[in-house]
């Protein structure tokens, strides 16, 4: 599995959700602007964090500079023969970019943490 970074301005963040006895989750949305295109629009880009890492995001604030570390996860579910299919951002480690003022202080679980193994789900989130 493939890691990735972006970074951008956090916009919003979400309450953490109890999907089932065994899982919750916790989504934020970062604002990605063009680099240097010229162009005036921006992107706007739902992250998760699930389990043991939904507290990850805590020590940000909105408008907060942040890099984010993820893991693009794809999953099939079907449903009274219907089949869909969707994609998440798994986030394992979330910092403060450089110059974007001081770090807030380390929350127990945010040292770089590797990536989750592949759990089946079969849950449409």
């Amino acid at each position: 599995m493939m890691a990735f970074e972006i970074t951008g301005k956090l916009i919003e963040k979400f309450d953490t959700r109890q999907v089932s006895d065994s899982f919750r989750k916790r989504e934020f949305v970062l604002e990605k602007k063009p680099e240097n295109s010229g162009l005036d629009f921006s992107d706007y880009i739902k992250f998760q964090l699930i389990q043991d890492r939904c507290d990850l995001i805590d020590p940000y604030q909105v408008n907060d500079e942040l890099k984010v570390f993820f893991n693009i996860r794809g999953n099939r579910w079907e449903k009274d023969g219907r089949v869909n299919y969707f994609t998440n951002l798994d986030v394992w480690k979330i910092e403060k970019t450089p110059g974007a003022g001081p770090e807030p202080p380390d929350m127990p679980g945010s040292d770089d943490i590797p990536p989750l193994p592949d759990e089946e789900n079969d849950l449409p989130f």
